[in-house]
């Protein structure tokens, strides 16, 4: 049986901390809150590095400030995964070495591989900080939903492998074309297979055009990876929302936990350790759940 680590996405969603039901009142500042999450749960998903590249500095914090054994899986910069990208976002030196640039959002195929490059150094220089403090975990690259099954993005996997090389990747597909039809469930696993990449389980609504179904697989021994984004269809396709929170607002109830309880104890034989990841971040549903689902699993 492998050893399944449950915790959740992010520990710094604004309405986890406004809602005051998970950190303690004492708790006020990033250092006291990461520290306190960290003596509540084993592992925790960075998503800022999504948003932004974090610097090696906050790295060495996130290290220091987590005890033996806590494990960081790391959201991979959405230019990385194919995502409409605020250049704002870019590094300072990055955007000097733009020159003057016209459009707010870039994508990969608007820079030049010079500038790609040194992006994927200051992601990994940060990869490395987790690394060498013991505390790093999957490397997680969630796709862009426009990211379809097709040659030319087998390629960019191929090359996201090489830039991540010692590192383990996990991929989370979000476009149906993946896992629509037999033959490209069969080659999608085989590719992940080929190619050490984790098979990202999803957990999300389904009977929803652009959703996958959850395809409880393991691509590589050493990791498997459950990502739960709750169940809210009405909120997962709807305009206008402020945050992210809004999409994934939904509360698992205890026997959808134990279902997944029950899967998720299926899969731990086939994988030398498995990650849980709450991604329903609105106030405190993530730690709630994660909390129960950990009560419901047998003991590491």
């Amino acid at each position: 049986m492998g050893k399944i680590l449950v915790g959740t996405s992010s520990w710094t969603d604004k309405t986890l901390i406004e809602s005051g039901k998970f950190y303690p009142p004492t708790a006020t500042t990033p250092e006291e809150r990461l520290r306190f999450y960290a003596s509540q749960f084993p592992i925790v998903e960075i998503d800022s590095s999504y948003y932004g590249i974090p610097t090696v500095e906050n790295a060495c914090r996130w290290v220091e400030r987590t005890p033996p054994g806590f494990v960081f899986n790391i959201k991979t910069y959405r230019l990385f995964t194919r995502h409409q990208t605020p250049v704002v976002s870019l590094a300072k030196d990055i955007r000097a070495a733009l020159g003057a640039v016209t459009k707010k959002n870039v994508y990969d195929k608007d820079l030049s591989p010079e500038v790609t490059q040194a992006l994927w150094r200051q992601f990994r220089d940060v990869l490395e900080v987790l690394r060498d403090g013991g505390k790093l975990g999957a490397v997680h690259m969630q796709f862009a939903p426009w990211v379809a099954f097709h040659p030319e993005t087998f390629d960019y996997l191929i090359h996201c492998r090489a830039m991540l090389a010692g590192f383990t990747v996990a991929v989370e597909f979000r476009n149906p074309t993946w896992f629509n039809t037999d033959k490209h469930i069969a080659r999608t696993l085989a590719f992940e297979r080929e190619n050490g990449l984790v098979n990202v389980v999803v957990d999300e609504p389904r009977d929803i055009a652009n959703t996958i179904p959850s395809v409880w697989e393991v691509t590589n021994p050493e990791l498997a990876v459950v990502r739960l984004h709750g169940r809210n269809h009405g909120a997962w396709n709807r305009k206008g929302l402020k945050a992210s929170s809004q999409r994934f607002d939904y509360d698992y109830a205890n026997d959808e936990l134990g279902g997944l309880a029950g899967d998720i104890t299926a899969l731990a034989p086939k994988a030398k350790t498995v990650h849980v990841l709450f991604n329903n971040n609105y106030q405190d549903q993530g730690q709630r759940g994660a909390r129960t689902l950990t009560s419901m699993l047998p003991a590491n």
